[in-house]
Protein backbone atom coordinates (compact mmCIF):
# COMPACT_ATOMS: atom_id res chain seq x y z
CA UNK A 1 0.00 0.00 0.00
CA UNK A 2 1.56 3.00 -1.20
CA UNK A 3 2.08 6.63 0.98
CA UNK A 4 0.75 9.61 0.77
CA UNK A 5 1.80 13.01 1.30
CA UNK A 6 0.15 16.50 1.40
CA UNK A 7 2.64 18.67 0.00
CA UNK A 8 0.35 21.91 -0.96
CA UNK A 9 -2.40 23.66 0.51
CA UNK A 10 -4.88 26.92 -0.97
CA UNK A 11 -7.77 28.28 0.43
CA UNK A 12 -10.15 31.14 0.17
CA UNK A 13 -12.85 31.45 3.25
CA UNK A 14 -14.30 34.03 5.44
CA UNK A 15 -11.01 34.42 8.15
CA UNK A 16 -8.69 34.90 4.86
CA UNK A 17 -7.87 34.58 1.06
CA UNK A 18 -4.58 32.60 1.81
CA UNK A 19 -3.71 29.85 4.03
CA UNK A 20 -1.46 32.66 6.28
CA UNK A 21 -4.28 34.74 6.89
CA UNK A 22 -6.25 31.64 7.61
CA UNK A 23 -4.38 30.32 9.52
CA UNK A 24 -3.41 33.12 11.37
CA UNK A 25 -7.13 33.62 11.99
CA UNK A 26 -7.70 30.88 12.94
CA UNK A 27 -5.00 30.63 16.16
CA UNK A 28 -6.04 33.80 17.20
CA UNK A 29 -9.74 33.35 17.31
CA UNK A 30 -10.60 35.55 14.93
CA UNK A 31 -14.32 35.49 13.57
CA UNK A 32 -15.03 35.50 9.74
CA UNK A 33 -19.32 36.05 10.57
CA UNK A 34 -20.67 38.88 9.70
CA UNK A 35 -23.70 41.03 8.92
CA UNK A 36 -24.83 39.49 5.38
CA UNK A 37 -23.58 42.63 2.53
CA UNK A 38 -24.29 40.82 -0.96
CA UNK A 39 -28.21 41.20 -0.59
CA UNK A 40 -30.77 43.14 1.35
CA UNK A 41 -31.78 40.89 4.63
CA UNK A 42 -34.65 43.23 5.72
CA UNK A 43 -37.50 40.07 4.86
CA UNK A 44 -34.83 37.58 6.31
CA UNK A 45 -34.95 36.01 9.55
CA UNK A 46 -31.37 35.34 9.32
CA UNK A 47 -29.34 38.54 9.01
CA UNK A 48 -25.32 36.86 9.65
CA UNK A 49 -23.04 34.99 7.39
CA UNK A 50 -19.85 34.31 7.06
CA UNK A 51 -18.94 36.02 3.75
CA UNK A 52 -15.54 35.81 1.70
CA UNK A 53 -14.23 39.32 1.75
CA UNK A 54 -12.20 40.72 -0.51
CA UNK A 55 -12.15 38.12 -3.08
CA UNK A 56 -10.73 39.11 -6.96
CA UNK A 57 -11.17 36.22 -9.29
CA UNK A 58 -8.27 38.50 -11.17
CA UNK A 59 -5.58 36.80 -8.98
CA UNK A 60 -5.96 33.70 -11.04
CA UNK A 61 -7.79 34.30 -13.83
CA UNK A 62 -9.08 36.51 -16.79
CA UNK A 63 -11.87 38.45 -17.84
CA UNK A 64 -12.91 36.12 -19.97
CA UNK A 65 -12.51 33.01 -17.85
CA UNK A 66 -14.31 35.16 -14.59
CA UNK A 67 -17.44 35.83 -17.58
CA UNK A 68 -17.76 32.01 -18.30
CA UNK A 69 -17.47 30.85 -14.31
CA UNK A 70 -19.89 30.53 -11.66
CA UNK A 71 -18.28 31.85 -8.85
CA UNK A 72 -18.03 28.61 -6.99
CA UNK A 73 -15.50 27.90 -9.50
CA UNK A 74 -13.48 31.02 -9.02
CA UNK A 75 -12.96 30.05 -5.60
CA UNK A 76 -11.69 26.69 -6.76
CA UNK A 77 -9.02 27.88 -8.78
CA UNK A 78 -7.79 30.70 -6.58
CA UNK A 79 -7.14 27.86 -3.94
CA UNK A 80 -5.60 25.21 -6.91
CA UNK A 81 -3.59 27.70 -7.70
CA UNK A 82 -2.14 28.40 -4.45
CA UNK A 83 -2.26 24.87 -3.59
CA UNK A 84 -0.17 23.72 -6.80
CA UNK A 85 2.13 26.62 -6.16
CA UNK A 86 3.16 26.16 -2.70
CA UNK A 87 3.87 22.27 -3.98
CA UNK A 88 5.76 22.89 -7.05
CA UNK A 89 4.61 19.71 -8.50
CA UNK A 90 5.04 20.03 -12.49
CA UNK A 91 6.55 18.32 -15.22
CA UNK A 92 4.72 14.67 -14.23
CA UNK A 93 2.86 12.55 -16.48
CA UNK A 94 -0.25 14.46 -17.30
CA UNK A 95 -1.94 11.00 -16.73
CA UNK A 96 -1.00 10.58 -13.44
CA UNK A 97 -1.81 13.31 -12.11
CA UNK A 98 -6.00 13.61 -10.70
CA UNK A 99 -8.40 16.22 -9.54
CA UNK A 100 -11.01 15.08 -6.99
CA UNK A 101 -12.89 18.56 -6.43
CA UNK A 102 -16.61 18.89 -5.19
CA UNK A 103 -19.13 20.61 -4.37
CA UNK A 104 -22.14 20.29 -2.29
CA UNK A 105 -24.26 22.83 -4.51
CA UNK A 106 -22.57 24.24 -7.48
CA UNK A 107 -23.00 26.56 -9.36
CA UNK A 108 -26.11 28.40 -7.85
CA UNK A 109 -25.51 31.73 -8.63
CA UNK A 110 -25.74 31.18 -12.03
CA UNK A 111 -29.06 29.27 -11.99
CA UNK A 112 -30.82 31.69 -9.63
CA UNK A 113 -29.50 34.69 -12.57
CA UNK A 114 -30.09 32.54 -15.17
CA UNK A 115 -34.37 31.63 -14.19
CA UNK A 116 -34.71 35.03 -13.47
CA UNK A 117 -33.70 35.85 -17.28
CA UNK A 118 -35.80 33.25 -18.36
CA UNK A 119 -39.04 34.30 -16.71
CA UNK A 120 -38.23 38.12 -17.30
CA UNK A 121 -37.31 37.92 -20.63
CA UNK A 122 -37.57 34.83 -22.28
CA UNK A 123 -35.98 31.98 -23.10
CA UNK A 124 -33.76 33.47 -25.81
CA UNK A 125 -32.03 35.43 -23.41
CA UNK A 126 -30.36 32.52 -21.45
CA UNK A 127 -26.41 32.25 -22.13
CA UNK A 128 -24.61 30.07 -23.53
CA UNK A 129 -22.55 29.43 -20.74
CA UNK A 130 -25.30 28.61 -18.45
CA UNK A 131 -25.29 25.11 -17.97
CA UNK A 132 -21.09 24.64 -18.33
CA UNK A 133 -20.95 27.39 -15.09
CA UNK A 134 -23.77 25.58 -13.47
CA UNK A 135 -22.85 22.26 -12.88
CA UNK A 136 -21.87 20.79 -10.23
CA UNK A 137 -18.48 18.95 -12.18
CA UNK A 138 -16.91 22.08 -13.45
CA UNK A 139 -14.88 23.32 -10.65
CA UNK A 140 -12.97 20.17 -11.16
CA UNK A 141 -13.54 20.33 -15.34
CA UNK A 142 -11.93 23.97 -14.83
CA UNK A 143 -9.13 22.69 -12.82
CA UNK A 144 -8.34 19.26 -14.62
CA UNK A 145 -8.11 22.13 -17.89
CA UNK A 146 -5.47 24.16 -16.36
CA UNK A 147 -3.10 22.00 -15.22
CA UNK A 148 -3.44 19.37 -17.64
CA UNK A 149 -4.51 16.86 -15.60
CA UNK A 150 -5.33 13.83 -17.44
CA UNK A 151 -5.66 11.39 -14.86
CA UNK A 152 -8.90 10.46 -12.78
CA UNK A 153 -11.15 13.31 -12.18
CA UNK A 154 -14.26 12.72 -9.74
CA UNK A 155 -16.62 15.63 -8.32
CA UNK A 156 -18.17 14.60 -5.62
CA UNK A 157 -21.25 15.25 -3.68
CA UNK A 158 -22.21 14.59 -0.25
CA UNK A 159 -23.76 17.66 1.13
CA UNK A 160 -21.53 19.13 3.82
CA UNK A 161 -19.16 15.77 3.96
CA UNK A 162 -18.49 16.42 -0.14
CA UNK A 163 -14.56 17.59 -0.25
CA UNK A 164 -13.86 14.94 2.50
CA UNK A 165 -15.04 12.65 0.58
CA UNK A 166 -12.91 14.06 -2.46
CA UNK A 167 -9.28 14.00 0.08
CA UNK A 168 -10.64 10.82 0.94
CA UNK A 169 -11.33 9.48 -2.29
CA UNK A 170 -8.07 11.16 -3.55
CA UNK A 171 -5.81 9.07 -0.88
CA UNK A 172 -7.60 5.77 -2.08
CA UNK A 173 -6.55 6.48 -5.71
CA UNK A 174 -3.30 7.54 -4.61
CA UNK A 175 -2.97 4.58 -2.70
CA UNK A 176 -3.95 1.52 -4.74
CA UNK A 177 -1.94 3.62 -7.38
CA UNK A 178 -4.45 5.17 -9.99
CA UNK A 179 -2.76 8.19 -9.66
CA UNK A 180 0.37 9.70 -8.25
CA UNK A 181 -0.95 12.99 -7.41
CA UNK A 182 -4.16 14.80 -6.92
CA UNK A 183 -5.74 17.99 -6.46
CA UNK A 184 -8.31 17.37 -3.99
CA UNK A 185 -10.96 19.74 -2.09
CA UNK A 186 -14.27 21.23 -2.80
CA UNK A 187 -15.96 24.71 -3.42
CA UNK A 188 -19.04 26.75 -2.11
CA UNK A 189 -20.57 30.27 -3.24
CA UNK A 190 -24.39 29.79 -2.13
CA UNK A 191 -24.34 33.32 0.40
CA UNK A 192 -27.54 34.35 -1.57
CA UNK A 193 -31.11 34.68 -0.79
CA UNK A 194 -32.43 31.44 -2.25
CA UNK A 195 -30.04 29.06 -0.21
CA UNK A 196 -30.36 31.28 2.72
CA UNK A 197 -33.92 30.85 3.03
CA UNK A 198 -33.75 27.53 2.16
CA UNK A 199 -31.98 26.76 5.00
CA UNK A 200 -33.75 28.97 7.24
CA UNK A 201 -37.06 27.35 6.66
CA UNK A 202 -35.83 24.29 7.26
CA UNK A 203 -34.99 25.60 10.36
CA UNK A 204 -30.87 24.53 9.98
CA UNK A 205 -29.45 28.24 10.71
CA UNK A 206 -28.71 30.08 13.64
CA UNK A 207 -31.34 32.97 13.83
CA UNK A 208 -29.55 34.84 16.93
CA UNK A 209 -28.04 37.60 14.72
CA UNK A 210 -24.87 38.59 16.64
CA UNK A 211 -21.98 37.68 14.36
CA UNK A 212 -20.07 36.41 17.56
CA UNK A 213 -22.90 34.62 19.18
CA UNK A 214 -24.47 32.76 16.08
CA UNK A 215 -22.18 29.74 15.97
CA UNK A 216 -21.69 28.44 18.91
CA UNK A 217 -20.37 24.84 18.61
CA UNK A 218 -20.94 22.37 21.63
CA UNK A 219 -22.57 25.08 23.72
CA UNK A 220 -25.50 25.08 25.46
CA UNK A 221 -26.87 28.35 23.96
CA UNK A 222 -26.01 26.32 20.01
CA UNK A 223 -29.59 27.13 18.14
CA UNK A 224 -27.68 26.25 14.33
CA UNK A 225 -24.98 26.69 12.02
CA UNK A 226 -23.90 29.68 10.14
CA UNK A 227 -23.61 29.91 6.27
CA UNK A 228 -20.06 29.92 4.73
CA UNK A 229 -18.72 30.48 1.85
CA UNK A 230 -15.13 29.42 0.07
CA UNK A 231 -13.02 26.72 -1.47
CA UNK A 232 -10.23 24.63 0.28
CA UNK A 233 -7.75 22.60 -1.98
CA UNK A 234 -4.79 20.03 -0.89
CA UNK A 235 -2.47 18.51 -3.31
CA UNK A 236 -1.78 15.01 -1.82
CA UNK A 237 0.89 12.78 -3.37
CA UNK A 238 3.01 9.65 -3.63
CA UNK A 239 5.06 9.95 -0.58
CA UNK A 240 8.33 8.44 -2.67
CA UNK A 241 7.56 10.95 -5.56
CA UNK A 242 7.12 13.78 -3.41
CA UNK A 243 10.56 12.90 -1.65
CA UNK A 244 12.28 11.95 -4.66
CA UNK A 245 11.29 15.90 -5.96
CA UNK A 246 12.28 17.47 -2.40
CA UNK A 247 9.09 18.74 -1.94
CA UNK A 248 8.04 19.89 1.57
CA UNK A 249 5.85 17.18 3.25
CA UNK A 250 3.46 19.41 5.63
CA UNK A 251 1.88 15.62 6.98
CA UNK A 252 0.80 12.24 5.82
CA UNK A 253 -2.91 10.96 4.95
CA UNK A 254 -3.14 7.77 7.02
CA UNK A 255 -6.61 6.97 7.13
CA UNK A 256 -9.75 7.08 5.74
CA UNK A 257 -13.52 6.27 6.95
CA UNK A 258 -16.79 6.54 4.76
CA UNK A 259 -20.19 5.22 5.86
CA UNK A 260 -23.74 6.35 5.96
CA UNK A 261 -26.24 7.11 8.27
CA UNK A 262 -29.39 5.41 6.23
CA UNK A 263 -31.38 7.01 8.41
CA UNK A 264 -32.81 10.49 7.64
CA UNK A 265 -32.82 13.29 5.33
CA UNK A 266 -31.31 15.86 7.57
CA UNK A 267 -31.38 13.95 10.69
CA UNK A 268 -28.20 12.15 12.76
CA UNK A 269 -28.84 8.78 13.66
CA UNK A 270 -29.94 8.74 17.13
CA UNK A 271 -27.43 6.15 18.38
CA UNK A 272 -24.91 7.88 16.00
CA UNK A 273 -24.37 4.92 14.17
CA UNK A 274 -22.67 6.06 11.20
CA UNK A 275 -20.25 8.67 12.46
CA UNK A 276 -18.56 6.63 15.32
CA UNK A 277 -17.94 4.03 12.46
CA UNK A 278 -16.35 6.50 9.82
CA UNK A 279 -14.53 7.31 12.70
CA UNK A 280 -13.31 4.55 14.08
CA UNK A 281 -12.03 2.69 10.49
CA UNK A 282 -9.94 6.11 10.24
CA UNK A 283 -8.33 5.91 13.65
CA UNK A 284 -8.26 2.23 13.12
CA UNK A 285 -6.34 2.33 9.63
CA UNK A 286 -3.90 5.24 11.14
CA UNK A 287 -3.26 3.12 13.92
CA UNK A 288 -4.07 5.83 16.33
CA UNK A 289 -3.63 4.93 19.91
CA UNK A 290 -3.32 6.22 23.53
CA UNK A 291 0.02 6.83 23.17
CA UNK A 292 -0.62 9.55 20.68
CA UNK A 293 -1.34 13.13 21.22
CA UNK A 294 -4.67 13.40 18.90
CA UNK A 295 -6.32 16.16 17.13
CA UNK A 296 -9.86 15.98 16.19
CA UNK A 297 -11.07 18.64 13.73
CA UNK A 298 -14.52 18.36 14.67
CA UNK A 299 -17.65 18.94 12.24
CA UNK A 300 -19.12 21.08 14.99
CA UNK A 301 -22.08 23.07 13.27
CA UNK A 302 -24.00 24.47 16.17
CA UNK A 303 -26.98 22.47 15.65
CA UNK A 304 -28.67 21.34 18.67
CA UNK A 305 -28.66 17.52 17.36
CA UNK A 306 -25.08 17.44 15.46
CA UNK A 307 -23.35 18.83 18.07
CA UNK A 308 -24.46 16.33 20.77
CA UNK A 309 -24.58 13.36 18.18
CA UNK A 310 -20.97 14.22 17.21
CA UNK A 311 -19.61 14.00 20.75
CA UNK A 312 -21.57 10.48 20.91
CA UNK A 313 -20.07 9.15 17.78
CA UNK A 314 -16.36 10.50 19.20
CA UNK A 315 -16.63 8.51 22.39
CA UNK A 316 -17.64 5.54 20.34
CA UNK A 317 -15.58 5.40 17.78
CA UNK A 318 -12.77 6.56 20.06
CA UNK A 319 -13.78 4.71 23.20
CA UNK A 320 -10.05 5.32 24.66
CA UNK A 321 -9.38 8.42 23.31
CA UNK A 322 -12.21 10.68 23.66
CA UNK A 323 -11.65 12.42 26.70
CA UNK A 324 -7.85 12.74 25.83
CA UNK A 325 -8.21 14.38 22.94
CA UNK A 326 -7.90 18.06 22.01
CA UNK A 327 -11.37 18.88 20.20
CA UNK A 328 -12.36 22.38 18.10
CA UNK A 329 -14.61 23.10 15.86
CA UNK A 330 -13.38 25.96 13.04
CA UNK A 331 -17.01 26.46 12.64
CA UNK A 332 -17.30 28.74 15.10
CA UNK A 333 -14.79 31.21 13.03
CA UNK A 334 -15.67 29.93 9.28
CA UNK A 335 -19.36 29.04 9.68
CA UNK A 336 -20.17 26.35 7.88
CA UNK A 337 -18.39 26.48 4.14
CA UNK A 338 -21.10 23.77 3.19
CA UNK A 339 -18.79 21.42 0.24
CA UNK A 340 -15.75 23.39 0.94
CA UNK A 341 -16.02 22.75 4.85
CA UNK A 342 -14.32 19.26 5.32
CA UNK A 343 -11.21 20.26 2.51
CA UNK A 344 -10.71 23.82 4.41
CA UNK A 345 -10.89 21.89 7.56
CA UNK A 346 -8.47 18.98 6.73
CA UNK A 347 -6.30 21.78 5.91
CA UNK A 348 -6.96 23.45 9.68
CA UNK A 349 -5.60 19.83 10.24
CA UNK A 350 -2.59 19.46 8.75
CA UNK A 351 -1.22 23.14 9.84
CA UNK A 352 -2.28 21.49 13.52
CA UNK A 353 0.40 18.98 12.92
CA UNK A 354 2.85 21.18 10.91
CA UNK A 355 2.56 24.05 13.56
CA UNK A 356 1.89 22.17 16.92
CA UNK A 357 -0.63 24.76 17.61
CA UNK A 358 -4.58 23.71 17.78
CA UNK A 359 -7.14 26.02 16.77
CA UNK A 360 -9.65 27.24 19.45
CA UNK A 361 -13.70 27.08 19.15
CA UNK A 362 -14.53 30.59 19.91
CA UNK A 363 -17.88 31.74 21.83
CA UNK A 364 -17.89 28.75 23.88
CA UNK A 365 -19.28 29.78 27.51
CA UNK A 366 -21.91 27.46 28.49
CA UNK A 367 -20.93 23.81 28.72
CA UNK A 368 -23.95 21.46 27.89
CA UNK A 369 -23.72 18.11 30.02
CA UNK A 370 -24.07 16.06 26.73
CA UNK A 371 -21.23 17.41 25.16
CA UNK A 372 -18.52 16.64 27.62
CA UNK A 373 -15.39 16.58 25.75
CA UNK A 374 -12.39 19.05 25.76
CA UNK A 375 -13.37 21.50 22.74
CA UNK A 376 -10.29 23.70 23.52
CA UNK A 377 -12.07 26.89 24.34
CA UNK A 378 -11.88 30.43 22.95
CA UNK A 379 -7.90 30.27 23.39
CA UNK A 380 -5.75 28.23 21.17
CA UNK A 381 -3.26 25.66 22.44
CA UNK A 382 -0.14 24.08 21.91
CA UNK A 383 0.24 20.45 22.53
CA UNK A 384 2.17 19.41 19.94
CA UNK A 385 -0.05 16.64 18.29
CA UNK A 386 1.06 14.12 15.95
CA UNK A 387 -2.07 12.66 14.61
CA UNK A 388 -5.42 14.47 13.69
CA UNK A 389 -8.94 13.62 12.54
CA UNK A 390 -11.30 15.77 11.08
CA UNK A 391 -14.64 14.83 10.93
CA UNK A 392 -17.50 15.99 8.42
CA UNK A 393 -21.52 14.64 8.26
CA UNK A 394 -23.89 15.64 5.88
CA UNK A 395 -26.97 15.68 4.74
CA UNK A 396 -28.48 12.19 3.38
CA UNK A 397 -26.59 10.47 6.59
CA UNK A 398 -22.81 10.92 4.70
CA UNK A 399 -20.08 10.74 7.12
CA UNK A 400 -16.67 11.15 6.42
CA UNK A 401 -13.20 11.04 8.36
CA UNK A 402 -10.27 12.08 7.35
CA UNK A 403 -6.83 10.67 9.72
CA UNK A 404 -3.31 12.38 9.44
CA UNK A 405 0.23 11.94 10.96
CA UNK A 406 2.74 14.87 11.35
CA UNK A 407 5.30 15.58 8.64
CA UNK A 408 7.79 18.04 8.37
CA UNK A 409 7.66 21.18 10.19
CA UNK A 410 6.12 23.56 7.75
CA UNK A 411 5.19 27.34 8.97
CA UNK A 412 2.35 28.59 6.72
Amino acid sequence: MRRVAVTGLGVVSPVGNNVKEFWNSLTHGSCGIGFITKFDTTEFKVKVAAEVKNFDPSCCMTKSEVRKTDLFSQYALAAADQAMSDSGLSGMDPRRLGVYVGSGIGGIHTIVEETEKLLNRGPSRISPFFIPKMIGNMAAGNIAIRYQAQGPCLPVVTACATSSHAVGEAFRAIQYGYADAVIAGGAEASVIPLAVAGFINCMALSSTNDPLSSSLPFDKRRDGFVMGEGAGILILEEYEHAVSRGAKIYAEVTGYGNTCDAYHPTAPHPEARGGAEAIRLAAEESGIGTEDVLYINAHGTGTPLNDKSETLAIKKGLPDLAYQAYISSTKSMTGHMLGAAGAVESIASVLALSTGTVPPTIGYREPDPECDLNYVPNQAVRPNPNCALSISLGFGGHNACIAFRRGMEVTP
